[in-house]
């Protein structure tokens, strides 16, 4: 896990499904969003500057 993932406050995406799968969470930083799988935390997060945030949501939508 990257350096001070553990720290994030991490929330889970209100577009998680409701039975415990596909569910991701999510962390905001002043620098970037923190994205991760909320069933596996090891893995280091994605990590996505702030200014991208909204493309990158409407591409995901599309998807």
């Amino acid at each position: 896990m990257s350096s001070g993932a553990k720290e994030l406050a991490w929330f889970k995406s209100s577009y998680s499904g409701t039975q415990g799968d596909d569910c991701v969470e999510i962390a905001i930083t002043e620098q970037a969003i923190h994205i991760r799988d909320s069933k596996d935390t090891t893995h280091p997060p994605f990590t996505i500057s702030r200014p991208a945030w909204a493309p990158f949501v409407r591409f995901a939508a599309q998807h």
